[in-house]
């Protein structure tokens, strides 16, 4: 079978993430990958390349590009009867577009968040108009799903979830060496307490308010520390918050990192402050080391955090219990390693990178069950 994915870039973040990794999972399997971008490479690019998978970059400028749009369309002619599998809303209805009339076997969409909170956008409004043409939408939740069906999203086929997975084996359980060899990296004290966050530096992940609960969390546990790993728009003025709350020497940007299991096995708990999520690889990423993990209770959050049991919820946008959170797993070490294992156990049962595979694989052949909950990893 030949698959072509679709999306904008492949810059660093958890969508592209999850790409790469489903594309090694099923050129495992026998199957022939390739990966079309509707604008640059980006920084992954050449991970693929590295690995003899072609990426092709379409460059498209702004507004109606027609050159842009061509170069997609004669990509994918090249690809008679391949499933298109395309990647969030611009990725999706520009490729729908591009391959108007065109051979096309299943085609398929992934929304990896939660979608745009005004559903008549007109980038909304454009997805919507491809769903005559799309077989199926997955979410990468139920709560995704749920919201898009609210939405008005209705392929010819399914709308279903099918949850992200991750490769467990480039993920090792977090250690008291590496905690002390990450804080002597990082100019730390060897007993400071590491809390650390993964994502893009933006207003929806709120690191201003994981900023605010670190300074509130200090008066309780001084040895308290933040890394914060990505890069975004917002990085000069979380730097400038850091410094007025006081917290330069107790905060470290670390911008985009290609080694970040070796970072989180050096951290001893994990804090997500989102005003919105979809299904967080970077929650699956903190299960995969063992991490305490304290979230927000947005979105597909709940689906990865089970409360009490391997972290806490926390409601959004509540500096107050977000510190108090992080003070409990902090000061009960016990119970942190308690929430560790439990998140490790769990992501080995269900949060492989090959289980989303063989979901996938089954929606591409029809034989789909009802929900993703009910698929078995082949």
């Amino acid at each position: 079978m030949e698959i072509v994915h679709c999306v904008e870039n492949l810059a660093r973040g958890g969508l592209e993430r999850t790409v790469l990794d489903l594309v090694a999972a099923q050129r495992e399997a026998g199957h022939r990958c390739r990966v079309l971008c509707l604008y640059e490479p980006g920084q992954l690019a050449s991970e693929l390349v590295a690995q003899g998978v072609q990426v092709e970059a379409c460059r498209k400028g702004a507004g109606l590009d027609v050159a842009g749009m061509r170069r997609m369309r004669a990509s994918l002619r090249r690809s008679p009867g391949a499933v298109l599998h395309t990647h969030n809303a611009a990725a999706h209805y520009h490729a729908v577009a591009a391959g108007w009339g065109l051979p096309l076997g299943c085609v398929v969409n992934t929304r990896h968040g939660m979608g745009m909170a005004n559903a008549g956008s007109r980038k909304e409004w454009l997805y919507r108009r491809s769903m005559p043409l799309t077989d199926h939408v997955v979410g990468v939740c139920e709560a995704a799903r749920e919201r898009f069906a609210a939405q008005g999203v209705r392929p010819r086929g399914e709308l279903l979830a099918i949850p992200n997975g991750i490769r467990l084996e480039r993920f090792a359980m977090a250690t008291a060496q590496a905690r002390a060899a990450l804080a002597a990296e990082l100019g730390w004290p060897h007993d400071s307490r590491i809390i650390g966050t993964v994502g893009r530096l933006h207003p929806v992940k709120d690191q201003p308010r994981l900023l605010h609960a670190l300074h509130v969390l200090r008066a309780q546990v001084p040895q308290a520390v933040l890394a914060v790993v990505g890069d975004g728009q917002m990085r000069a003025a979380l730097q400038d918050e850091a410094g007025r709350l006081g917290l330069q020497d107790a905060v470290r940007f670390l911008g985009d990192r290609d080694d970040v299991p070796r970072l989180l096995a050096g951290m001893e708990a994990f804090a997500l402050p989102s005003l919105s999520e979809g299904y967080s690889v970077a929650l699956l990423e903190a299960c995969a080391t063992g991490l305490p993990i304290v979230a927000t209770d947005v979105g597909g959050n709940r689906e990865i955090v089970h409360d009490g049991r391997n972290g806490r919820l926390v409601p959004s946008a509540d500096t107050g219990a977000l510190a108090s959170a992080l003070a409990e797993v902090l000061q009960d070490r016990e119970l942190a390693e308690r929430m560790g294992k439990a998140g490790r156990e769990w992501i080995v049962a269900e949060g492989s990178f090959r289980t989303m595979a063989s979901r996938y694989q089954r929606l591409y052949a029809g034989k789909h069950a009802a929900g993703a909950a009910t698929m078995e990893a082949a």
